[in-house]
């Protein structure tokens, strides 16, 4: 019986797991049939450069002997290292997709793989790009990576400001201080402050070229409180909002997404995940500050009734900071003006809804608005 299911089997597709270092490429070839089995059909290991990856991609032609069944190619995404290979592979026209390193590694946990070499994690994902459906990858466009680039060079230097601030700190009220120490720390903080200015003209050059994104950022940026930088980074971060099919999936690609912890009659700490881009939640923190500072309705509206039910600020605060990455979601998709009072006529409504969604406990750290 069990011969006749394997002569009857058919092969489905291939997928090619790539595990991804700085010199190295482990490459593992797979091949799914009808019955979900799993076969392997090579391994090899080639260097990570640009060099070698045209006989990379004939040793994967030659294992994938069936030309009509399509292929796929699943790597982690590895700092920078596996950007080179996934923009070969997408110029010639072959489906790549690129998973987050904790997920690949909870697969293989399920998978009950107590070892871990490159070997193993590429037979891993080579599995994992059969029995998933994974999303295609789709690389940034010039103007977006050059724009990523910008911002977050911009924070680096802000944080490299805000160090060099807090060491003359430290020094100035210590007991014993250094004169020479300081004068150094003040030249680094202005050199700080001139190359961060310098940034900022760049990521306005940047945009005064490309007048579509430069005229759908002005549209988001009439939110109060959200400025050019705050926005050029979070069209930086999503990549235009490429990608995203709905709100849910882009506030949990931000890490705003509710993490619910209860048990039968246990109910431990509701709160944001924290689970995803934290550039953006750092970007949005004085916005939100900014946002019902200055009376944007809608976001002053979600404060209160957040701050009413569990009297605790920062959960209204965090609650502004994802009203105001769904409100730019929807502006940038819908490429309508921003109007204000749309979100204040319904008030009441969204109480409404909040009440049946927010437990009385006040334990949650965001709410759905």
């Amino acid at each position: 019986m069990s011969k006749q299911l394997q002569t009857s089997a058919t092969l489905l597709r291939y997928c090619v797991g790539i595990d991804v270092s700085k010199d190295t490429l482990q490459i593992c070839v797979s091949v799914i049939d009808s019955h979900g089995k799993v076969t392997i059909k090579g391994t090899c290991k080639v260097n990570n450069k640009v060099t070698c990856f045209d006989s990379l991609l004939s040793w994967v032609k030659k294992h994938c002997k069936d030309v009509s069944l399509p292929i796929r190619f699943v790597m982690e995404s590895t700092g920078v290292y596996h950007e080179q290979i996934a923009w070969y592979l997408f110029q010639n026209d072959l489906a790549v997709s690129i998973v987050l390193p904790n997920k690949a590694k909870h697969y293989l946990k399920s998978l009950g793989h107590k070892s871990k070499n490159d070997k193993i994690d590429a037979k891993g994902l080579s599995q994992m790009g059969l029995e998933q459906t994974l999303t295609l990858w789709q690389p940034l466009s010039k103007t977006i990576y050059s724009l990523r680039m910008l911002t977050r060079q911009h924070q680096r230097l802000q944080e490299l400001k805000t160090q060099s601030e807090n060491q003359k700190h430290a020094i100035l009220h210590s007991q014993i201080s250094d004169k020479f120490i300081i004068k150094q720390l003040d030249k680094l903080i202005k050199l700080y402050e001139q190359q961060i200015q310098q940034v900022g003209q760049e990521i306005e050059k940047l945009l005064a070229k490309d007048q579509v994104l430069k005229t759908k950022i002005e549209k988001i940026c009439k939110i109060k409180g959200l400025a050019l930088l705050s926005v050029s980074t979070l069209v930086a971060e999503t990549n235009g909002f490429d990608g995203f099919e709905n709100i849910r999936q882009l506030v949990s690609f931000a890490g705003y997404d509710v993490v619910e912890n209860q048990s039968g009659k246990r109910a431990g700490k509701t709160k944001i995940s924290k689970k995803g881009n934290s550039r953006i939640r750092r970007i949005l923190f004085l916005p939100a500050f900014n946002a019902v500072r200055y009376g944007e309705p809608s976001c002053q509206a979600l404060f209160k009734r957040v701050f009413e039910r569990t009297q605790i600020k920062m959960k209204g605060y965090v609650a502004v900071q994802k009203k105001l990455l769904t409100l730019s979601f929807a502006i940038w998709k819908s490429n309508e003006e921003y109007n204000p009072m749309h979100y204040a006529n319904n008030v009441k409504e969204l109480e409404s809804e909040t009440k049946k969604i927010v437990p009385t406990s006040g334990t949650t750290q965001d709410v759905p608005a």
